[in-house]
């Protein structure tokens, strides 16, 4: 196969990479089958050797083809490994209407399985490429470059379409959840999954709210204990929720949205670790689902990247943001623009996503 490689649009490895990515995606390179040689690619693309090596070292880490000593590289790519909601990848997911319930993960990967060596990276190229201006203070709802990154990452892996002003930066979900209880009003009733992660109780009760538990059945809050609720705000874990491991199914997603819209209520969807399902296609999300702006978003790179990454968000429908902005807006970012643009960059260069999908495909192998 042919490649045109343009250099003015962006990296030649990058725009390689896309273009062998595609076609393996497309089926063009079934399982199983060899990749050109790396001459031949350099040959036909007027690229050098060490450029093509580097577009399929990115193959080779995402799991799309695999090195065989002595023998090139074969593809190992299938769509059931994969992100299917945006990019290259959807374009396969799409042909199948058959939509897998989420499995519950036992596993949670550690900080052995992130690349800390591309991630020490990043932070050497924005030192390098901001300098004295990372001595600014961060806007007070996250830095642009980060907000940006986040609305396409969305976009891209979960089909939400936000603008980068949607979104609200903070030091981890416990910081968000006060701002929450500060924007909906502390005279809310707020009703948790029963049962839960028992600090959001504890937070929600330091804020002086009052609490409702909700029990949780096979496949999520149970029906009638969300018809005799009360709650003027709704939390809610649909992905995996701890200490239960329940996921929500895709019926009971669209009846926590028909709740909230029939009863002018708001739902906090916590999506804590939902990268790592390992489903063919992700769900979606009480976000995605809404029609009516009752739902706010919220997650965090504790597991996806590390713990001690302080780094959290909330996307806020357009009803609440400028609600957010008179009487909250004075707050400061609580999150250093160091860390928030490394994180961004770290986003737009794809290695974020790499390494989910990395992640996603040893999960699958237990």
């Amino acid at each position: 196969m042919l490649y045109e490689i343009d250099r003015s649009k962006g990296k030649a490895y990058l725009q390689l990479y896309t273009l062998l990515r595609e076609d393996i995606v497309m089926g063009a390179y079934k399982y199983g089958s060899k990749l050109p040689s790396k001459r031949l690619i350099a040959v036909e693309t007027g690229l050098s050797v060490i450029t093509v090596q580097h577009a399929y070292d990115i193959l080779c880490d995402e799991g799309y083809v695999e090195a065989r000593e002595r023998s090139g590289y074969f593809v190992v790519y299938k769509d059931s490994d994969f992100f299917t909601v945006g990019g290259a990848a959807s374009k396969v997911g799409e042909q199948s209407t058959a939509i897998p319930k989420l499995k519950t993960l036992e596993l949670l990967p550690d900080v052995a399985d992130f690349p800390f060596s591309v991630f020490a990276k990043t932070m050497r190229r924005v030192l390098s490429n901001y300098g004295e201006r990372l001595l600014i203070k961060s806007p007070s709802c996250g830095c642009t470059e980060l907000r940006t990154a986040l609305a396409s990452y969305l976009l891209r892996s979960r089909g939400i379409s936000v603008k980068a002003e949607q979104i609200i930066i903070g030091s981890g979900a416990e910081y968000l959840y006060s701002l929450i209880v500060q924007l909906l009003g502390r005279d809310k009733l707020f009703a948790i999954e029963d049962p839960s992660y028992d600090t959001i109780r504890k937070i929600y009760e330091a804020n002086g709210v009052r609490i409702e538990k909700l029990r949780m059945g096979a496949d999520g809050i149970e029906t009638q204990e969300l018809q005799r609720s009360k709650a003027d705000v709704l939390h809610v874990t649909p992905y995996n929720s701890f200490p239960s491991g329940i996921t929500a199914t895709a019926s009971k997603r669209r009846e926590y949205v028909q709740w909230a819209e029939k009863r002018n209520a708001f739902i906090i969807e916590d999506d804590f670790a939902s990268e790592f399902t390992v489903s063919a296609k992700m769900e979606d999300t009480l976000f995605k689902l809404q029609s009516h702006d009752r739902v706010i978003y919220m997650n965090t790179f504790t597991k996806t990247i590390a713990p001690s990454l302080r780094i959290g968000y909330m996307v806020l429908p357009e009803t609440l943001l400028m609600v957010f902005n008179e009487y909250l807006g004075f707050y400061s970012c609580s999150v250093p623009l160091f860390e928030q643009l490394v994180l961004a960059d770290f986003i737009n260069e794809g290695d974020f996503e790499r390494h989910i999908n990395r992640v996603r495909r040893l999960l699958r192998k237990h």
